[in-house]
């Protein structure tokens, strides 16, 4: 048997793999982007982004509830999400501030100079990886999987729409402090799990958290407020 067809067959045995391992990479590619180099970091955002978007391009056949759409609904709440992420500043202590570890936030005109052509180039890689693939990666490992298995082990078999008190909290809670803003971070996590309830597939939530996101996204640049980065 061919390696392809083994990785096949192990991926058509493994929905907690399928669902988990993508988002886990990133995750630890960006523990990683906070011990090195500024530079570097720059890079290694393009290639756990790059990373990521291969993974799910080989799991996205194998997760059929992942898909995208926008609904009212979704704009409502992706809008809402943004507007919770600004407002809230300033009213609560980040992570870092709590732990010590706060470091001066990314800004790629100080790093690389100006308007250099690299600063926009990494601000680009950032928008679209934040904008295209970390809502997938984010939704499908805690909405999808996490949730679920916070329920039952055998998770596929926990209907989307199943409602479960402590999964909800347990599982929003981790998504917050993956957020070193966490209490925005809290909130969208609630909004998100609601969006996936509501219709029983992930769709509505990865389209409310890539609006999230490129929202925020526009504002760092326009406004220059690279601490939400």
């Amino acid at each position: 048997m061919s390696l392809p067809v083994r990785l096949a067959s192990y991926l058509d045995d493994s929905p907690g793999v399928v669902r988990l391992a993508p988002f886990v990479l990133f995750l630890l590619l960006t523990l990683i982007a906070g011990h090195v180099a500024e530079v570097a970091a720059c890079w290694l955002y393009l290639g756990k982004t790059l990373a990521g978007a291969g993974m799910l391009l080989v799991v996205m056949s194998r997760i059929p509830e992942l898909r995208w759409t926008l609904s009212p609904h979704a704009v409502a709440v992706g809008t809402g999400c943004f507007v919770l992420w600004i407002a809230l500043d300033g009213f609560y202590p980040p992570l870092d501030s709590l732990s010590g570890s706060s470091r001066p936030p990314w800004n790629p005109h100080s790093l690389f100079g100006g308007n250099a052509a690299m600063a926009w180039f990494f601000i680009g890689v950032r928008l679209l990886g934040s904008t295209l693939v970390v809502p997938m990666l984010e939704e499908t490992a805690f909405r999808s999987a996490l949730y679920r298995i916070a329920i039952r082990a055998d998770f596929l078999k926990v209907p989307l729409r199943r409602f479960d008190w402590r999964a909800f909290l347990i599982v929003s809670a981790i998504f917050a402090v993956e957020h070193n803003r966490w209490l925005p971070g809290l909130l969208c996590g609630f909004a998100f799990q609601w969006l996936v309830l509501r219709r029983g597939h992930l769709g509505d939530a990865v389209g409310a958290h890539a609006l999230t996101n490129l929202l925020l996204g526009l504002w760092v640049i326009l406004r220059g407020q690279w601490q939400f980065w």
